[in-house]
C-alpha cells in the first residue's frame, strides 16, 4: 500500500509543470531569487521590509487592501521594525478609515488594520505570498517552496518583474503578457517601472529590485510570525535531540543488568 501511495506521488509531482502549462495555456517561469528569510535560521532583511511598505504605500495600495493586516504589527520585533511613533504617524499620514461611532471617515491609528480596497477590484494582498506558494504543483501544498525553496514571494516578484511589454486586448479588455502568470497573459497593468519609487537609503530602484523588495514585504505580511515560528522550531529540535539521547542512556541503564545475566 504505502509503495503504491509513494509512486502515485511521485507521478504527481512529475506531471505538476505539466499540468500547469495545460491549465493555463502557458508555461509560468518564475526566478529563484534569493531572499534573506529562506532557510532554517533566515530572517526578514529589516531595510527590504521597509523599503516594501514604502513601495505597497505609494504604488501598491491604489488598488490593492490588506485587510487583515494591523498597522500596529509594523513595529513587531523581527519585521518591519518601525518605531511606535513611527506607526503611530505612518497610519494618520496615509490612510482613512470609516468609524461607526463619528458615521464618518477619520485618520488610521495603529490599532486598526490596513484599508481594504475594493475600488478597482482587485485582490487583497494580505495572504497573497501564502496563496502563491503552491504554484507549478497542486494548489496550496507549497511544493516548490518544500523541494526547490521557491515560494511565494518568488512568484510575486517573477510576476512583477515578468512583464514583456507586449500587449492584446480580448473582449474590450487590455491583456498584458507576462512570463510568469499562468497562461502568459495578465489583466493588470505593468505596476512598476524604473525609479518609481526613490528611497531614502538609495537603494537600487529598478523593476526587478523593486519586485524583490515588495515581494519580501508581502511575504512578511503573510507570515509575520514565520521568525517566532523557526526559533521555536529550532529549540523544539533541540529538546527532542536531548531527550531521545537521555532516553537512550536510560534504557541502556534499565536493562544493563537483564542484558549481563544472559550473557
Amino acid at each position: 500500500m504505502f509503495k503504491k501511495l509513494a509512486i502515485g506521488a511521485a507521478f504527481a509531482l512529475a506531471l505538476a509543470p505539466a499540468a500547469s502549462f495545460a491549465a493555463g495555456g502557458g508555461e509560468q517561469h518564475v526566478e529563484d531569487y534569493q531572499f534573506s528569510f529562506e532557510g532554517p535560521f533566515g530572517t526578514y532583511d529589516q531595510n527590504q521590509l521597509q523599503r516594501g511598505l514604502q513601495i505597497y504605500t505609494e504604488v501598491c495600495a491604489a488598488c490593492h487592501g490588506l485587510k487583515y493586516v494591523p498597522l500596529r504589527t509594523l513595529s513587531d520585533e523581527g519585521g518591519v521594525g518601525l518605531t511606535e511613533d513611527q506607526v503611530r504617524a505612518y497610519a494618520a499620514e496615509n490612510f482613512t478609515v470609516y468609524d461607526p461611532e463619528l458615521d464618518d471617515d477619520r485618520p488610521a491609528i495603529p490599532t486598526d488594520h490596513f484599508p481594504e480596497n475594493t475600488a478597482a477590484g482587485a485582490p487583497d494582498l494580505s495572504m497573497m505570498a501564502k496563496a502563491r506558494a503552491g504554484f507549478h504543483g497542486p494548489y496550496g501544498l507549497g511544493l516548490n517552496q518544500l523541494f526547490r525553496g521557491m515560494g511565494g514571494a518568488e512568484y510575486i516578484a517573477s510576476l512583477l518583474n515578468g512583464y514583456t511589454g507586449h500587449e492584446k486586448e480580448e473582449a474590450g479588455v487590455i491583456l498584458y503578457e507576462n512570463t510568469a502568470f499562468p497562461g502568459g497573459w495578465i489583466s493588470m497593468a505593468p505596476p512598476l517601472s524604473d525609479e518609481l519609487v526613490e528611497f531614502a537609503d538609495g537603494h537600487a530602484n529598478d523593476v526587478e529590485a523593486m519586485s524583490q523588495d515588495v515581494a519580501a514585504f508581502l511575504m512578511w505580511a503573510a507570515e509575520p510570525k514565520m521568525m517566532a515560528r523557526k526559533q521555536a522550531g529550532f529549540v523544539g529540535v533541540i529538546f527532542l535531540t536531548i531527550l531521545s539521547v537521555l532516553l537512550y542512556l536510560t534504557n541502556k541503564r534499565l536493562w544493563a543488568p537483564v542484558k549481563g545475566k544472559k550473557g
